[in-house]
């Protein structure tokens, strides 16, 4: 099997902002896309979301009205998951909770045909332990793409101990064929990005939680000092602090490394639901 016969896609959980943008960049690269959500309703909301998307790289000049039409026409949204039997790939873009993963991957494996291969975009769970909910854990790997999808150029093919040589270079060469430059990680909590971000993260948290440094010059300090695109603050803002912890505590549970227990304040912060851009409120205020 090589990546030539990988001819339709289907993207589980397509509604989520993951979701959408992994369907973009698959159907723009040329693949058929089938995206499920709940509803047919919130499927064909997603869609409309897209419109809107394309419509705008239009209007920079970046794709053509013709580009944006025939990558909407190899796109078909549904609430009916039994389609993805039509499918050589399945991407899992489902709540970020083993249980909820594990359930999903073993109905794909119930629906999918016996060639297709299982993906799933988590950014710290063990795929491993995810594969096992499956008969075909040689078939199953992670592929952990970038928010937002259409412009981070990153993607991490994860590997478990069971996935094959086979499985494997598909994976990289599916993500070259959707433009990305494709590194490859072991199955290890945060795999290679998370695992070396995230401390810086909760470093800068723990330098504001402790009056080393406001808010805004710690993130001046990594911008300007390191040459970064934005500061930690402001980049665990746009992550989500949530998603943060979660990461972090994952890490932690295996390794037992201090450097991930999460700090008081972001711990205070989620409590009190100021979880970043997504809640109008993080490090800084978004309200307006």
């Amino acid at each position: 099997m090589d990546i030539k016969d990988i001819k339709k896609i289907g993207v589980y959980g397509m509604t989520g902002t993951m979701g959408i943008g992994i369907t973009q960049v698959c159907a723009q690269a040329g693949f058929e896309v089938i995206g499920s959500s709940r509803s047919e309703e919130r499927a064909n909301k997603a869609i409309a979301t897209l419109d809107k998307t394309l419509s705008r790289i239009v209007e920079k000049g970046k794709i053509t009205a013709e580009d944006k039409a025939a990558t909407l026409g190899r796109i078909k949204g549904t609430a009916d998951i039994k389609e993805f039997a039509q499918c050589d790939l399945v991407v899992e873009v489902a709540v970020e909770e083993m249980g909820v993963k594990k359930k999903v991957l073993s109905e794909l494996d119930e629906i999918c045909p016996k060639h297709a291969i299982l993906a799933t975009n988590t950014s710290c769970l063990s795929i491993m332990e995810m594969a096992m909910a499956t008969s075909r854990p040689e078939k199953v790997f992670g592929l952990h793409f970038f928010n937002p999808v259409p412009l981070m150029k990153l993607l991490e093919v994860v590997k478990t101990i069971a996935t094959s040589e086979e499985t494997l270079k598909i994976g990289r060469q599916f993500g070259e064929a959707v433009g990305k430059s494709v590194v490859t990680a072991q199955d290890a909590p945060g795999f290679i990005v998370n695992r070396l971000m995230v401390p810086q993260l909760l470093n800068a948290i723990k330098m504001l939680e402790s009056g080393i440094a406001t808010r805004e010059d710690i993130d001046t300090a990594i911008n300007l000092g390191l040459n970064h695109p934005m500061g930690p603050l402001t980049l665990s803002d746009l992550i989500g602090l949530d998603v943060i912890k979660f990461i972090a505590d994952g890490v932690y549970e295996e390794f037992k490394d201090p450097q991930f227990v999460s700090p008081t304040l972001l711990n205070k912060m989620i409590a009190a639901g100021w979880l970043g851009r997504k809640t109008g409120k993080g490090f800084y205020d978004y309200s307006k």
